[in-house]
């Protein structure tokens, strides 16, 4: 009899990442292909599909939804087909054969037409959307897309699922509608994402590493001047050219002159990076904060850290990372500001990281600058920056310092 396939879960995973099962794909006993999507997991940091190792029957389930799961756990095994076909000591009739040939191509045949209809209507959908679509028994292409692109969202189901139970409602006019119960709740579960974001959140700060934040002020005047001469050759060529870009170049100075910024803590000794691996803070609709990685920095012009920014951005907003984009960071950013803070602190470090970079709003502000001795109110495009650190590492003034060539930087754009 030919031995079952494990279906396990990946190792290639970041130092501490926890999964949970999300949802499997299949059920027992159902017909899988080479490389099929079997099985959802969802992380910390993104939502992956385990595809299934071999073809066959889908043959036991060792993790259940929502089970905590390590790198390389087993998961399940797959029979494959050369042994399913063995007959098996109860007789079978062939009525119940013939069925359950009509069964699996009904399904096959299911799943290929919902497939092209994702792709044909909204490209690639996240599995949440895919897990609601199921859940109520809806199709993709009873749903108008607000997202990017039309792109079908969480939201954007969950409204049709309150519009087809209100009409259900109209037509059942006799039953008389509950009264609100006074002081009433809803309970939202928490996702495997928000609860890894809060046990970090706790360890790094509580458990991990003493918090000290450091906030300066910077003038934008010259990154708006050079983005506004910049920006249109910038898009002919297919990248936006945005501030976030300017600050991670910038960040490459601060470091140059503060190489303890890019490095990280261990009992034995500090570890600093050679490479300038810079993470971004990218807030996910309806799951938290993720942070895609863009690496060797370093090496890059404004050019392509606006490129490959772009690219890490789009992909996490449209739930296509992969393990490896949120890997391994030096350094971090968090660009409060577009949601309208002026200041956070402290912005918690994500370990095992020294530092996290906060940026403010940019507004215009009335300020005293001094020209020929004379003292003048103008008014100028700025922000405040802040830097928190662990102090098991540097000492403020050394954190002044990366801020210091960092807004020195930012000043100099021409």
């Amino acid at each position: 009899m030919t031995a079952s396939i494990e279906v396990r879960a990946p190792v290639e995973q970041s130092d501490g990442t926890r999964s949970q099962v999300q949802r499997w794909l299949k059920s027992i006993g159902d017909s899988v292909a080479e490389n099929e999507p079997l099985i959802e997991l969802e992380t910390d940091k993104v939502t992956i599909e385990i595809p299934a190792p071999a073809s066959g029957i889908l043959q036991e389930i060792l993790k259940q939804e929502s089970d905590e799961i390590e790198p390389g756990d087993l998961l399940g095994r797959i029979q494959p087909h050369a042994s399913s076909a063995v007959a098996s000591t109860a007789p079978v009739a062939p009525s119940a054969v013939q069925r359950s040939a009509a069964n699996a191509a009904n399904a096959t045949t299911a799943i290929a037409r919902t497939v092209a209809n994702d792709v044909a209507l909204a490209g690639r959908v996240s599995p949440a959307v895919r897990r609601l679509l199921a859940q109520h028994g809806l199709e993709l292409a009873q749903i108008t897309g607000t997202g990017t692109g039309g792109r079908v969202t969480v939201d954007d189901v969950l409204m049709q699922v309150a519009a087809s139970q209100g009409s259900a409602t109209a037509v059942s006019r006799d039953a008389p509608a509950p009264e609100p119960a006074e002081g009433s709740e809803r309970r939202i579960p928490h996702s495997a994402m928000r609860r890894r974001i809060a046990e970090r959140m706790v360890q790094s700060l509580l458990h991990t590493a003493p918090h000290v934040t450091t906030v300066f002020e910077a003038d934008l005047s010259a990154v708006l001047a050079h983005r506004a001469r910049h920006r249109a050759q910038f898009e002919q060529r297919g990248v936006s050219l945005t501030l976030t870009a300017y600050f991670l170049a910038a960040c490459v100075d601060g470091i140059r002159a503060v190489p303890e910024v890019n490095s990280r803590w261990t009992d034995a000794a500090l570890i600093v990076a050679e490479t300038i691996d810079i993470g971004v803070g990218t807030a996910i609709e309806d799951k938290g904060l993720v942070v895609p990685v863009l690496r060797n920095v370093q090496s890059l012009d404004l050019f392509d850290i606006a490129r490959g920014l772009g690219d890490l951005v789009q992909r996490a907003r449209e739930d296509r990372l992969t393990p490896a984009d949120v890997r391994g960071g030096t350094f971090t950013i968090s660009n409060h500001g577009v949601s309208g803070s002026l200041v956070a602190t402290p912005i918690i470090i994500h370990q095992p990281q020294s530092a996290i970079l906060g940026v403010g709003k940019l507004e215009k502000r009335a300020v005293v600058v001094t020209e020929n001795g004379v003292d003048s109110i103008v008014i100028r495009p700025r922000c405040y920056v802040s830097l928190t650190l662990d102090h098991r590492v540097m000492d403020g003034h050394r954190a002044n310092r990366f801020l210091e060539v960092l807004i020195a930087r930012l000043e100099s754009f021409s």
